[in-house]
C-alpha cells in the first residue's frame, strides 16, 4: 500500500531536487517483495523498524515520525524541545526508548511515545560533535562518530558512552575519516564504514573491530565506495549502501546499490539500484524477521 497523505513535514535542512520526491521502501533480503509504503514531496530519512514489527521511525524536517507497517498517514513523535534532529537515531532493543542526535551536537533519550528529553552526552572543552548509530544488545552502551576539533583540524573517530550517561571511550583515534559504529546482534563486534585502508581520500569500506577497538577486520575491497554496514537481528546477514567509485563521503542523489553480505563480508549480493545515498540507509533498519529491510530511495518523479 502507498500513502501520500500528507503530514505537513517541517522543511528543515536539504530540499528535494524539482520533480524529486522521497520513497519509503521495504523489500526481502533476497529483493523480492518491493514494496512502497509512502511517498513524500518532502524529504524523509532513515527508518528505524521498531522491535514489534509494527512501525518504521523516520526523520523528517528535523522530527521524528511514526509510520504504521499496515498503513494509514504517519504521526509525529513529540521530541519536546528538541526540533532540529540529525538523520542519526537508534530505538532501545526493547523499543521503549529512542535516542537521538541533534544538530547541536548532542545525544539525547525520550520515550517512543514521546516527551522531553533527557541528553546523555557530555561538554567538551574542544569542539566534539555527537552523532549517533549503534546500541548494545543489553541497551547499556551507545556507539556513536564524533567530529572532534576545529575548523580546518576536524577528525572523524569512533567512540562509545554509556546509555544512561557517563564517560567517552574513545575507540578510534586516527586521522582519516570513520562512520556507522554499530554492535552486532551477540555484542562481539562494532561494524563500521571508514577510509583507513583508502588509497585515495574518499575510498570508504566496511569493516568490524572487538568492542573496544581492537582485531578489526576489513569486509569489502572493491572498486565502489561501502558505507553503513548494518547487521540483522539474526546476526546472519549485512545490509549496505554502495556508492560510485570516486564519491567522496556520503552525499545525496546519487545512483547507489542495496548489498546483502555475510558478517564476515562474503557473498556479496545486490538488493536495488536507485537514486539516494544520505538519508537512504544511515541507521539499522532491519525487520524483527530478519528476512527485510527498509530504505528511502529519491526518484524524479515520472511524468
Amino acid at each position: 500500500m502507498t500513502s501520500t497523505a500528507d503530514p505537513q513535514f517541517t522543511r528543515l535542512g536539504r530540499t528535494l531536487l524539482p520533480g524529486q520526491i522521497s520513497q519509503l521502501v521495504t523489500i526481502a533480503s533476497d529483493g523480492t517483495e518491493r514494496t512502497v509504503l509512502f511517498e513524500a514531496d518532502e524529504i524523509i530519512e532513515a527508518p528505524n523498524w521498531t522491535p514489534d514489527g509494527q512501525f518504521l521511525i523516520v526523520n523528517a524536517g528535523g522530527e521524528l515520525w511514526r509510520f504504521a507497517l499496515d498503513g494509514g498517514a504517519p504521526v509525529r513523535i513529540d521530541t519536546g524541545s528538541l526540533r532540529d534532529l540529525n538523520n542519526d537515531h537508534v530505538l532501545s532493543p526493547d523499543g521503549t526508548m529512542v535516542y537521538v542526535s541533534d544538530n547541536d551536537g548532542h545525544l539525547y533519550v525520550l520515550p517512543i511515545t514521546g516527551g522531553q528529553p533527557r541528553r546523555v552526552s557530555n561538554e567538551h572543552a574542544t569542539p566534539h560533535h555527537y552523532y549517533l548509530h549503534g546500541i548494545s544488545p543489553d541497551g547499556l552502551t551507545l556507539a556513536y562518530v564524533a567530529v572532534e576539533g576545529p575548523e580546518g583540524k576536524k577528525r572523524i573517530n569512533l567512540f562509545t558512552i554509556p546509555a544512561a550517561g557517563g564517560p567517552d571511550t574513545r575507540l578510534s583515534d586516527v586521522d582519516y575519516p570513520n562512520d556507522g559504529p554499530e554492535y552486532s546482534p551477540d555484542g562481539k563486534w562494532i561494524y563500521f564504514s571508514s577510509e583507513r585502508a583508502a588509497k585515495i581520500p574518499g575510498h570508504a569500506q566496511c569493516f568490524r573491530m572487538r568492542p573496544d577497538g581492537t582485531g578489526i577486520e576489513q569486509l569489502t575491497f572493491d572498486e565502489r565506495v561501502n558505507w553503513f554496514p548494518h547487521v540483522s537481528p539474526d546476526g546472519q546477514s549485512i545490509v549496505f549502501i554502495s556508492y560510485p567509485q570516486g564519491t567522496p563521503g556520503h552525499p545525496p542523489n546519487k545512483e547507489v546499490i542495496v548489498r546483502v553480505m555475510r558478517p564476515d563480508g562474503s557473498g556479496q549480493r545486490d538488493i536495488d539500484a536507485f537514486l539516494g545515498g544520505q538519508g537512504t540507509i544511515n541507521v539499522n533498519s532491519w525487520a524483527p524477521d530478519s528476512r527485510h529491510f527498509a530504505y528511502v530511495a529519491y526518484p524524479m518523479r515520472r511524468g
